[in-house]
């Protein structure tokens, strides 16, 4: 199993590229990013992943740049793996979206994966000037035209959303860049089936099976070969055997682990002791190695 630490968004933003440096040696495979673009400070859209609908984080919450940031880990690792997770791109145009992500490929030596999903967020889409509805497809046409500009080949499209000719963009990516993405819907899942992962969302095991398996029909029924697709997901329970077992067996080889000086997703195992303030890269570090040596030594 290959674990990816997932940095919630922190105030001390000044650890970050250190937290990368130990995830690296501690044995973390990858660390993802998050990614708001701008927050309205107005908001009657519901989050879909709470009872009441309303957002966990305070409203001052610093979203950095994933890409910076990544580019930033990519400087102080030599191994670690760096993902969006996720990087709303249809907020963006193919140009600037595809010309983050390959520079951070070419600093890093190609250890990118671009995590994308459409968003939930209706108002961020409004202050940008962009239409809500037709997100979803302009996220589909804006992946088809990154994965042009990322031929380093002169290329032209029209589309519905975009329309160019002649355009060329250097450096390109000496390798494919694997494009995974998020969500739950059915449009979501079609997406993430027909490029080259899932950044899945927490599910008990027999659910999880389903929704891989409704994702490898796709990609059957799309002439795609089942190799090569990933799933990344969060771990609803404590990983036992029986559960490693389990997710091995649908070809799931890729965890997101919640940054582990926070509350863990099945409010089992905490990592850190009594007392401890989580603001204290020295408790952050501590908390990774405790993971580390109890999971990451065990099923990774």
């Amino acid at each position: 199993m290959k674990f990816w630490l997932s940095m919630m968004p922190i105030y001390e933003m000044e650890q970050l590229t250190e937290i990368a440096r130990h995830a690296e040696a501690v044995g973390f495979h990858g660390i993802t990013m998050p990614d708001h673009l701008v927050m309205p400070t107005r908001i009657e859209s519901r989050y879909p992943y709470t009872e009441d609908g309303k957002m966990w984080w305070p409203e001052d919450t610093p979203w950095l740049d994933p890409w910076v940031t990544l580019g930033a880990m990519a400087a102080v690792t030599h191994k670690l793996r760096l993902a969006s997770n996720i990087y709303l791109a249809a907020l963006r145009d193919p140009f600037t979206a595809a010309k983050s992500l390959a520079s951070v490929a070419a600093l890093s030596g190609g250890r990118v994966v671009c995590g994308v999903s459409v968003g939930w967020i209706k108002e961020e889409y409004d202050l940008l000037g962009l239409d809500f509805k037709s997100r979803g497809r302009r996220m589909d046409e804006l992946i088809a035209v990154m994965r042009m500009l990322w031929t380093g080949k002169e290329v032209s499209h029209h589309g519905e959303f975009f329309n160019f000719d002649h355009a060329l963009m250097h450096p390109a990516p000496r390798q494919p860049i694997p494009v995974w993405c998020g969500g739950g819907t059915p449009p979501a899942l079609r997406r993430a089936a027909l490029n080259d992962g899932w950044l899945g969302l927490p599910l008990p095991l027999p659910q999880l099976t389903q929704t891989i398996e409704s994702m490898l029909a796709i990609r059957r029924a799309a002439g795609l070969p089942e190799e090569g697709f990933d799933a990344c997901v969060p771990l609803m329970q404590a990983l036992t055997p029986e559960i490693h077992a389990g997710l091995a067996a649908i070809h799931v080889h890729n965890a997101v682990v919640i940054a582990p000086w926070m509350l863990s997703p099945w409010g089992e195992k905490t990592w850190i002791d009594a007392g401890d303030d989580i603001r204290d890269l020295a408790v952050k570090k501590k908390a990774m190695t405790r993971f580390a040596e109890s999971v990451l030594s065990r099923f990774g």
